[in-house]
């Protein structure tokens, strides 16, 4: 999934936003997320449901909903910003490997001019075991 934010504004790769993606993703009871990464404007989520009727609509919207809490109560540093509508997600074909769309996500900071080493860009979360 990818969460984009509206106007492109640079508000997710910091410390503060990326501590509430923690902890949001924390509170999606019926997911397992294998692996996040955030960009100054958007965030990629690879995740798992735990049943298979669970909503991605469903997802989006209370992640959405808890980070924004967390963002408005702590004083994020961005105060006036809203996430798109909806967002973007695509299921992987049996044929697809998970790790390897990791990796394509994983290099996007470099593609970016961010980082030179994908492990260098703090703000990603892995379970490779579930990868």
């Amino acid at each position: 999934m990818t969460l984009c934010v509206e106007g492109r504004k640079p508000v997710l790769a910091n410390a503060e936003a990326w501590k509430m993606c923690i902890s949001s993703f924390g509170r999606l009871d019926r997911w397992t997320i294998l692996a996040a990464l955030a960009m100054p404007d958007h965030l990629h989520v690879l995740a798992s449901p735990h049943e298979r009727d669970a909503s991605v609509g469903e997802f989006l919207k209370w992640f959405k909903r808890w980070f924004n809490e967390d963002y408005r109560k702590l004083g994020g540093p961005f105060p006036n910003w809203k996430w798109q509508e909806s967002g973007f997600d695509r299921l992987l074909r049996s044929d697809e490997s998970t790790y390897q769309k990791w990796l394509y996500i994983q290099n996007n900071p470099v593609r970016g001019g961010l980082v030179t080493d994908p492990d260098d860009w703090p703000y990603q979360l892995t379970h490779t075991n579930g990868l």
